[in-house]
């Protein structure tokens, strides 16, 4: 199991070197042939601080209108035979909510969630085999690639298989700078900054571990490297 640590608010306002962002504000840079790293890491913790109130009607274990199975990550996706679960309807939630396919701004989930649309959807086996048909309208949030496209301001998804496209790959981590990414052939993090330089990175991600949803966590280099993850940098960053 991945150790990863969950960072406080002053953390997470330090690596984008901003003041931390309050609950109402949602708004983030929209789509530029280039993006800053300092927009880039402000972007992802924006992300990461959304909050918003669950509701019973956000829950979704079963078919949409068009027959794509939606399993939102609510405490009682347990019962269907998956993990890390963490939402609760009538309790505060923190984070855009994974959704495969996602590719909403905090924005537009706020207002999906008040149009009575279910909160996100898990990846599953049965996802990646229909990829872009396995995405539900009935849904939102961001997926993993997803939101590094809206980080680094871009027009529309790229997905990870895409993203070597528009990216270089690194010869070394140790040229790793905010707003770079660490990815492998099914998910991509957002490097923000070294824990310890070297070996652990914080990174921002839209995904699995430890829970469904945006995320800041801590990672070790060598659990990256053993699942595949390499460091990539996308070519219209600038510092």
């Amino acid at each position: 199991m991945l150790a990863r640590l969950l960072l406080t608010i002053p953390a997470a306002a330090l690596l984008c070197q901003c003041s931390p962002v309050a609950s109402s504000d949602l708004s983030i840079a929209g789509p530029a042939s280039s993006v800053r790293r300092e927009e880039a890491i402000a972007i992802a913790y924006t992300y990461s601080r959304v909050e918003w109130m669950p509701e019973e009607r956000h829950v979704r274990h079963g078919k949409d209108r068009a027959g794509i199975t939606v399993h939102t990550p609510d405490t009682s996706l347990a019962l269907h035979g998956f993990s890390n679960g963490w939402w609760q309807p009538g309790k505060k939630a923190r984070g855009v909510v994974y959704q495969w396919g996602g590719f909403d701004t905090p924005q537009q989930f706020v207002d999906s969630l008040a149009k009575g649309e279910v909160a996100g959807d898990i990846s599953t086996a049965e996802k990646r085999r229909l990829n872009d048909d396995g995405t539900s309208k009935e849904a939102c949030g961001i997926d993993c690639s997803g939101f590094v496209s809206r980080c680094w301001r871009l027009s529309k998804p790229v997905s990870t298989k895409e993203l070597p496209g528009i990216c270089d790959k690194l010869g070394s981590w140790d040229e790793l700078k905010a707003g770079d990414i660490l990815l492998n052939n099914q998910h991509v993090l957002l490097f923000a900054r070294w824990a310890k330089p070297g070996k652990t990175v914080y990174a921002y991600e839209a995904g699995p571990l430890p829970v469904w949803r945006v995320n800041a966590a801590e990672i070790e280099v060598e659990v990256l490297t053993k699942r595949g993850y390499s460091p990539w940098r996308y070519r219209e960053i600038r510092d």
